[in-house]
Parts: C-alpha cells; structure tokens; sequence
C-alpha cells in the first residue's frame, strides 16, 4: 500500500509519538510518505515533505488558498508515486489550529482521494478556542478514533460503523537491562503538567505517603493557559514548604525516574488514549491514582487489572461553601456553552450540581486550582481534617498500597505487551486502510450532537472548561 500521512507539525508530542509508531508499524509493508507544515526536530523513518500551508495559524501569517495547498499535497504524491497514493492518513483533522485545515482536506476530496481521518482530540471536549464554529467536519470519509467512548460518541452523532475504526494505540515498553537505576524515595508523575491533569490531587495524595516520599512531577506545559496554573502551583508549593519537585524530567533521563520510582501516579481527569495506564506496568511498576472508567473500559476488557485506582475523590462541601462553588461551577459551564453556540436550560444546571454535591460532598476533580488550594490548605492546618478525609477516602490512609502486588505487576505487564504489541497494531493499521480504500461510505458528524454528548452538566470539571 501507497499510504500518505498529514499533520500539521512534528514536534515532539503525544500525536507526533503515534505517528512515529504506526510508521515504525508499517515500514515492511506500506511505502509512506509524510506531509507536514512545520520541518521535523529529528529525523524520520520515511520521506518528508514540507508543505508550510499544513502548519498552525500564526499571527500576522499571510494564509495560503486552501486550493493551492490541496495542489502542493497531490503535487507531492504524485512526486513520490507516479499513479498517487492509495490513501491519506490524516492526524486530528477537527481541531482548528488551523482555520483552513477542513476545506484543504475538502479539496483533497474532491481530487478523488481517499482520506481516512483519525481522531486523537476532540475540540468539544473542553477545547473550545480550537472549535470549527462554522465549517462542517468532512462527509463521507472514513474516521479512525483511539477508544471505545469516542467510537459510540460519533456512532450517536451521525456516522456508520462501516466508516468508522477503533485504532488502539502501541506502547513503547521499557526497557528493563538498560538502567538498573538505583531505588530513590520517589513517587513520579510522569506527564506534562497541563490543567486536566490535576496536578493539585497528586499534591493532595503526595500528604498522604506513608514513607515521606517525593512527589516529582516530569515535565511543565507548554501552552500559555497551562503554564499560568502551574506557576500558581510552583508558588503554592514553595509557600506551603510541601515535599514535591517539578520539571524532574528536565534534569533526569525520563526511563530512569520510572525505573528508580517506588510507584507511579495518575490523578488525570481526562485522556485520550490513556498512555498512563499502561505502560509502567512495562517497567514493573505498580500504577496508582484515579481510574476513568470511560478510558480504562478498553483495557480492563482486554484483562487489565485496574481495581485498586479510585473513581472519585470525596471532599467535604462545607469546606468550600455551597454557595461560591455553585456561582463559579454555574459560570463556568454557561460560559463553556456559549462558547460552542448551544444552550442550556436553568433546570439542567440545578438538577446536575445537585448530583454532584449529594450527600453535601463534591469530587476533587471538579474544583478549579483555588478550590483545590482551599482543601490542601484545610488538610495542612488541622490534623482532624486529615483523619475526615480519609474516613472519605479510606484508600488515602495507604497511597501506593495494593494487595498482591507482584500478582497484579505480572498479569498487566502480560496484558499490555501481547494486546498492544507492534505486530497487533500493524494488523489493525492494514485492516483498516483494505476498508477505507474499499469501501465508500455516506455518512455525516452532526456538530450540535457532538458537542451535547462532551459536555454534559454531571461531569463538568472547572479544571477541564
């Protein structure tokens, strides 16, 4: 197969990442080639082509003629092969970083080329700022996504199973005889710092280690709505003289803080994938911290023990006033709404904030930082406090703990190296590109239904919106 690939940059990132692999994946069986807007930062496995109309919009930019950047893509295949490629593998194709990314891909369409759209991001999904508000997501192609929830999200938005593939990603897996790294009294998180990590309950968690660990946090973010929040954080910390460390991973090799942490942490409210989930079981590793069923369904299927993460961090209302969390939360999800053009009733607001506060308690993972700053800070001044929230939370009295643990070690480092082997993730890649080519499809993505099924009032976290 002739497979053509297009994202609008290769920097390094969790998108970049799963291109790398499904080329790697592919490289004895497809002939590739990938179209880019901005020149990688280190080499690739295949050829290249740089097309600077593919790329993010950027202030002052003069921007190209949809038209001309759709003739300098097929000018580029055709450069490569004589006939055209068999198809075009498009990465994250609904988010409108830039802001003719739709009518090129259109005009892609209209040359008679065969496009298969894969989904990792969905800027309904708390990304307003990067929402097609008018344009419609392209019809009558095949669309890829990374997890059962977003494969039945877009089944009840208006497309086909025929045109629509659950493409799971693979791990990399570490790589155990490379670094014996001697044991440190670490607990890692290892991810970039953004918002819908919530770093503010791994904070949390970290007062509750038994053995008085570290909390070291890898990597700090790198958009400016994320980097504000983790600067507040950074200065929290330092105020409250609290036993964590940030940007570990700008100082230590990233294979080494896994492999000499006593265990790892994820305390995410939202995933794509869910990298974290499965590969530090690779490294022997026993993983801790919040489970989001949505995401975990997939693997938990597949035989993934996941049983000893929580679903919810319980904190006391009283805490933080009925009253204020109720005039921000409310604020927050009417300004979200507006921002996507859709409406929401009083009613729907009222009945929502009064499930998530039942029994006059609200999860950890719905509060903004300063809700979040207001219960740390409650834990740090009264012993009491703490005894309460564990009574809350009885899996706080022993972070890291679990029963069994080499049982538990061995059968998911088992599950997550033989179901997200490279060799299953080249078979899937093939299978779907025979259908894609094969197979035409009629189908649409309703936008107004999309958005409803993403933001929905019960799970509406003021660290995600």
């Amino acid at each position: 197969m002739k497979i053509a690939f297009i994202h609008y940059h290769l920097k390094t990132g969790g998108v970049t990442t799963v291109l790398k692999q499904q080329v790697e994946a592919l490289r004895d069986t497809c002939d590739m080639l990938v179209l880019t807007g901005e020149i990688p930062e280190s080499s690739f496995l295949c050829d290249i082509v740089h097309i600077p109309g593919l790329g993010y919009d950027r202030r002052y930019q003069n921007r190209s003629d949809p038209q001309d950047i759709a003739a300098a893509i097929t000018r580029a295949i055709h450069l490569k092969w004589k006939d055209g490629c068999d198809l075009v593998h498009v990465h994250n194709p609904t988010l409108a970083k830039n802001r003719d990314f739709l009518k090129i891909l259109k005009a892609l369409q209209n040359k008679k080329i065969k496009l298969f759209l894969q989904i990792h991001d969905f800027a309904e999904d708390g990304r307003p700022l990067v929402y097609f508000s008018e344009d419609e997501y392209i019809q009558n192609c095949h669309y890829g996504v990374i997890n059962s929830r977003d494969y039945n999200i877009l089944l009840e938005s208006g497309l086909k199973e025929k045109g629509l593939h659950k493409i799971f990603n693979t791990i990399n897996p570490f790589k155990l005889n490379t670094a014996d790294a001697a044991p440190k009294n670490l607990v890692l998180y290892p991810i970039r710092a953004l918002r819908r990590k919530n770093i503010g309950e791994a904070i949390l968690i970290s007062l509750f280690f038994k053995n008085n660990e570290t909390l070291a946090i890898t990597l700090p973010p790198n958009s400016p709505a994320d980097f504000e929040s983790y600067a507040q954080w950074k200065a929290f910390v330092k105020e409250k003289n609290l036993n964590v460390i940030f940007e570990a991973g700008l100082s230590h090799e990233f294979s080494e803080l896994v492999l000499s942490a006593r265990f790892l942490i994820t305390t995410s409210i939202t995933e794509g994938f869910g990298f974290s989930f499965l590969e530090p079981w690779t490294a022997k590793k026993i993983l801790w911290g919040r489970k989001l069923p949505e995401i975990c369904h997939d693997f938990e299927e597949k035989g993934l023990w996941l049983d000893h993460l929580y679903t919810r961090l319980t904190v006391p209302l009283e805490w933080l006033g009925k009253e204020n969390l109720f005039r921000t939360w409310q604020a927050g999800i009417r300004k979200a709404c507006s921002m996507f053009g859709i409406m929401i009733d009083k009613t729907k607001i009222l009945t929502a904030f009064e499930k998530i506060t039942a029994n006059e308690s609200v999860d950890f993972g719905l509060l903004d930082e300063a809700f979040q700053k207001i219960i740390i800070s409650n834990l740090l001044s009264d012993k009491s406090n703490r005894d309460r929230l564990i009574s809350l939370n009885p899996f706080l009295l022993d972070p890291g703990n679990v029963s069994d643990k080499e049982a538990l070690i061995q059968n998911n480092m088992n599950t997550v190296l033989f179901h997200y082997s490279k060799t299953n993730y080249r078979k899937n890649l093939v299978d779907i590109y025979s259908k894609v080519i094969k197979d035409k499809v009629c189908h649409k993505i309703d936008k107004k239904l999309l958005v409803l099924k993403f933001l929905t009032p019960e799970n509406f976290s003021l660290l995600k919106w």
